[in-house]
């Protein structure tokens, strides 16, 4: 078994599709609304992400998070992005062992940006 989809609070729908589309490759051609107004979108490595529509979002736990593994430490350069396209960022670290960045999403969800080297056996 792995994990294959994340279900998460959001206040406006647009603004997390639009989100998630630009930084973490969810396709929003894949969106589908269920009754209960939850969006589903879904990346190319068919993982869904289940926007639930809600009026308040409240603050998560700091250890809580969303993590995106990069597949090179070049794919980290999304930082430059983010920052610049004035996207929250709560903190960084490049070093040999780890190169990562924790951004805020629209709705404040803490999200993970990594890569590491691979492990020895």
């Amino acid at each position: 078994m792995h994990p294959d989809h994340l279900g998460m609070p959001v206040r406006a729908l647009w603004r997390s599709r639009q989100f998630y589309s630009a930084y973490f490759g969810f396709d929003p051609a894949t969106a589908q609304e269920y009754e209960d107004s939850t969006v589903i979108i879904r990346n190319a490595d068919g993982f869904d992400l289940a926007l639930h529509p809600v009026g308040h979002v409240e603050p998560s736990p700091v250890c809580l998070h969303v993590g995106f593994k990069a597949a090179m430490p070049a794919d980290v350069r999304l930082l430059e992005r983010t920052e610049a396209d004035g996207v929250t960022v709560v903190a960084q670290n490049d070093d040999a062992a780890y190169i990562g960045f924790n951004c805020r999403d629209p709705d404040g969800h803490r999200i993970e940006v990594y890569w590491e080297p691979p492990r020895n056996s």
